[in-house]
């Protein structure tokens, strides 16, 4: 089994990683599990290019940066002969090398036709949106004002693409240091991981100073921020504690956390494994609300799932407030020499699946 791609449609079963089961503790409470959760359509084809590249043209494959957030998956394909840079300075002249799905600047996209390199560009189509947009804004010589979190590389591809027009503003406190050329001629576009209330404060701030401030032509945060946001804000209410599993340098899943504080939630916490979960967290909770980031697979949820039930939390009821089929087709370079040699170019199971054994509220 594939531990990125568990097809099991039950995650409330004991994954292959998982550490030995102790005896069932008494009933303590119950855990609400949100939906949607984990893998969006932008992780999923990103590291499916990954493990498509090793099985089609055989290890090493390099990757420039991490090619998703999450420290199980850069794990995973390290092991199977994944090799991450920092740079493509790093990656050795003519080798194959992938782009992470955060995006990256025309400045890496030259430096690595420079140096020879056999590119598979693995960015997340809807970053890509945002950066054709940033290309179009600058074209007509607007002022662009980036909202995201300077040095995220999301961010940094974006801002490479008009780097003399464009301008971070990381959160609504930094809207008074705004300085534009000319105020009639001002967009905001933002990185696709954000909390939406923050980004939507933020421009709401920016729009009292700049009155004729253009929005993007349509949404930039990503379908799967909002709906995964949209879901801990359902349940936090009722949860003494939410549990988000997602690695630090996750941006939509730290801002998971600060959804279900600021949506109800008397406690929430962000890890990377069940085996962080603190048993003192669970001093005189209920309830337990539990989610993941985008980019972690639902092997890690199982996980969590599993160590609960072993702490008495063992009643699992799913709540659900959308439902996503939006699947990306696989990066063109990679899917052309798929093609040519025969091979299917299909994609494997989603990393999330809808369980069967937990009870929908």
């Amino acid at each position: 089994m594939n531990p990125l791609h568990d097809s099991s449609s039950d995650p409330t079963a004991r994954p292959a990683s998982s550490p030995s089961a102790g005896a069932p503790a008494p009933a303590r409470g119950r855990v609400l599990l949100a939906a949607p959760r984990g893998y969006c359509a932008g992780v999923d084809r990103a590291v499916v290019a990954v493990e498509k590249a090793l099985e089609h043209y055989g290890p090493p494959v390099y990757v420039r940066k991490e090619i998703v957030h999450n420290k199980y998956v850069v794990e995973t394909l390290a092991a199977r002969g994944a090799i991450f840079v920092d740079d493509t300075d790093q990656v050795p002249e003519g080798a194959r090398v992938v782009f992470s799905a955060h995006g990256v600047s025309p400045a890496v996209h030259a430096a690595a036709e420079a140096r020879g390199l056999q590119t598979i560009d693995a960015t997340c189509p809807l970053v890509t949106k945002v950066h054709k947009e940033a290309v179009r804004f600058a074209g007509d010589d607007f002022d662009i004002l980036l909202i995201g979190h300077e040095g995220h590389e999301e961010v940094e591809g974006t801002s490479g693409e008009a780097p003399d027009h464009i301008q971070v503003v990381n959160s609504p406190d930094d809207v008074d240091d705004v300085v534009v050329r000319d105020p009639a001629k001002v967009v905001w576009l933002s990185q696709t991981t954000l909390s939406v209330d923050e980004t939507m404060e933020t421009v709401r701030r920016l729009r009292e100073r700049f009155p004729l401030l253009a929005d993007p032509p349509s949404d930039d945060i990503c379908y799967a921020t909002q709906n995964r946001q949209v879901a801990v804000k359902k349940i936090a209410a009722e949860c003494d504690l939410v549990i988000v599993v997602g690695s630090a340098n996750s941006s939509n899943s730290v801002r998971l956390v600060e959804v279900a504080l600021e949506s109800g939630a008397r406690d929430s916490h962000r890890i990377d494994h069940a085996a962080e979960i603190d048993p003192a967290w669970l001093d005189g909770v209920r309830t337990v609300g539990v989610t993941s980031g985008a980019s972690v697979p639902e092997i890690l949820v199982g996980d969590v799932l599993v160590r609960l039930a072993e702490l008495g939390y063992g009643d699992v009821q799913e709540v659900r407030t959308a439902t996503e089929d939006l699947m990306f087709s696989l990066p063109r370079e990679l899917r052309a020499d798929l093609k040519a040699a025969g091979e299917p170019v299909g994609r494997p199971a989603r990393g999330e699946r809808r369980p069967l054994s937990v009870e929908p509220v």
